[in-house]
């Protein structure tokens, strides 16, 4: 597969061996050993409605990334010290599409589904951490397009792409509940939607072009695994 990071470079990536889901004991959302724990709601899954996954933020595998990531979910501002209610928060979060899903790869998000947003963050760059945990499945990566360039795309590996450590992407955090979730995001879709047209006309392009695209409803941080829901099917 390829991985079409934030600004259009490819990387080609050979596929790696399949591992089991990842768990984790921290149950806390502010642990003392600085994991937070963050649940995504989603909806229109491949096979159901909707239902939510859990990552475990561990700033001890990438600093940087880790509080770009909880930035963006605290509604923190780019500059990384200020509010910014308008375009961080449930304000970036809103309806925002998982628009480039590879089956055997890896699930890549994080464009604004409001372009006047996506157009703020896309130059709000961070320098790169050190790769210290691998790309297993499950772990969770900035997209870059090239050294220091990571803004607020990232991906969630659906395999073990080690390959993707020697290149630079860190993981920053992992999927401690709902993995099943992440799986049945829609990927139909492929290669097709267009990052350009993402940033520049949002969920409009979208929804008009791709309408069945997984989306985020919810994102906020838990204290405990207890409030991490799972997959809802649909009653018929």
């Amino acid at each position: 597969g390829q991985l079409v990071v934030a600004k259009g470079s490819t990387i080609t990536v050979k596929n790696q061996r399949d591992s089991d889901d990842n768990n984790t004991d921290d149950d806390g959302g502010g642990s003392s050993n600085g994991t937070v724990l963050v649940r995504f709601d989603v909806q229109s899954l491949a096979s159901s409605s909707n239902g939510s996954f859990v990552l475990e933020v561990q700033p001890d595998w990438a600093l940087l990334g880790a509080k770009r990531f909880l930035d963006l979910v605290d509604g923190i501002g780019p500059d990384g010290e200020h509010p910014s209610p308008d375009v961080s928060g449930p304000s970036f979060w809103a309806d925002l599409r998982f628009f480039r899903v590879i089956d055997d790869f890896m699930a890549q998000f994080g464009i604004a589904g409001n372009p006047e947003i996506s157009q703020v963050w896309r130059s709000a760059t961070i320098p790169d951490d050190p790769v210290i945990e691998s790309n297993q499945r499950g772990y969770v990566s900035f997209a870059t397009a090239g050294p220091n360039t990571r803004t607020t795309q990232m991906f969630i590996n659906y395999k073990d792409n080690g390959r993707l450590d020697g290149l630079g992407f860190a993981p920053f955090a992992k999927v401690v509940k709902g993995m099943e979730v992440v799986d049945e995001l829609y990927k139909e879709y492929g290669e097709n939607p267009n990052q350009g047209y993402i940033q520049n006309v949002g969920n409009t392009y979208l929804e008009d072009q791709f309408p069945n695209l997984s989306y985020i409803t919810s994102v906020k941080r838990i204290e405990s695994l207890d409030e991490g829901s799972e997959k809802e099917d649909d009653l018929e």
